[in-house]
């Protein structure tokens, strides 16, 4: 099979971050540097490794969801030295890693998993998953802005798709509003800029739920295995 599909297998990574893990000269077959991206590895023969260390093909996927707390990176490695979600699932012992991200300020739903091939599947733009955001802007909305919100926002040099906003409410004493907003992109701190681009910037942001998976009560800081039927249904989208 192809060398990033291998190294997705073995747990180590996605297949597009494999990729980026054989550009950057971390992988060797057979104690030799590989580059080439289109390598097939004869998996019984290839001594395959990753920054100096054996990978294998993992048999047991496992699929969590952890209710990620603000303040954690969803990247595994950080130069300023923050604590990572990984941190957080440490007691598990198959290598996972997460599905996507979430911003260092933002907190809620983050699934995290060893299927290399789910995570391609889910990170792609070809496949749409809604993600819902309970956020805490500023101030009051119009109705013109909820519409344009709606419609497709101009952010730096792109424009986003519509979108869906409802205000839960508006908080006269603090002078803001609680929004449920569901988006189907997944750019960088993309809620963050829409909210910003109508003049009612984020105070605190939450995922609750990807597609049909919610949070529940999943507590802040700790995370559960997804149920047979939730992995059925993100391997079916």
């Amino acid at each position: 099979m192809r060398i990033n599909k291998y190294i997705a297998l073995c747990g180590v990574a996605s297949r597009r971050k494999a990729e980026e893990l054989i550009l950057a000269g971390r992988v060797t077959v057979n104690d030799e540097v590989m580059t080439e991206l289109s390598y097939k590895v004869d998996e019984e023969n290839d001594i395959v490794k990753v920054d100096d260390k054996l990978i294998k093909e993992e048999n047991k996927l496992v699929y969590i969801l952890l209710n990620k707390p603000e303040g954690y990176i969803t990247t595994v490695k950080d130069q300023f030295d923050r604590p990572s979600v990984l941190d957080l699932v440490s007691d598990i012992k198959e290598r996972v890693y997460p599905i996507g991200r979430l911003d260092y300020e933002t907190s809620g739903l983050l699934l995290l998993t060893n299927d290399g091939d789910l995570t391609y599947k889910l990170t792609h733009p070809k496949h749409e998953i809604d993600k819902t955001y309970v956020a805490r802007v500023k101030g009051k909305l119009t109705k013109e802005e909820i519409e344009r919100f709606k419609g497709g926002l101009k952010i730096e040099d792109y424009t986003t798709a519509p979108a869906k906003l409802k205000v839960i409410k508006y908080d006269e004493q603090r002078d803001s509003s609680l929004l449920e907003i569901k988006i189907h992109e997944g750019k960088n701190r993309q809620v963050r800029k829409m909210c910003k681009a109508i003049n009612h910037p984020v105070l605190r942001l939450r995922r609750s739920a990807m597609g049909k998976i919610k949070i529940g009560d999943c507590e802040i800081g700790k995370y559960r295995y997804l149920t047979e039927d939730e992995i059925k249904y993100l391997k079916n989208l």
